[in-house]
């Protein structure tokens, strides 16, 4: 098994958890975050102008087995990509054990 940790743009958000959806990813997390990065936000206050690098993103966290990882990648890749600095990236790690509390299953049979 393998877990997925995207951070992507927010405005992204809607269309990739509905590709997610499309290509069979029924369960993911997900959380509100602020990053550092590359790109620069700039701000307009009272006709001032200053920048932070505080950047609002979103966090999905996202377990699946070893066969569907590069499909996963791949829609996370084609679908938060805008072009621009600041799209985010994705790391994948592996995960050892997995446990449905609900009814005990373990390993890829939890993730069903």
């Amino acid at each position: 098994m393998k877990k997925i940790e995207a951070i992507i743009r927010k405005s992204e958000f809607d269309k990739t958890k509905q590709a997610l959806h499309d290509i069979g990813v029924t369960f993911f997390s997900y959380w509100d975050v602020t990053g550092v990065g590359n790109e620069k936000v700039g701000h307009v206050y009272r006709g001032v102008s200053y920048s932070t690098t505080d950047i609002q993103r979103r966090y999905l966290s996202i377990v699946v087995t070893d066969s569907f990882l590069d499909k996963t990648v791949e829609t996370l890749l084609k679908v938060a990509n805008t072009g621009k600095v600041g799209d985010g990236k994705i790391f994948v790690s592996t995960i050892d054990q997995a446990y449905r509390i609900r009814t005990k299953e373990n390993g890829s049979d939890s993730l069903k």
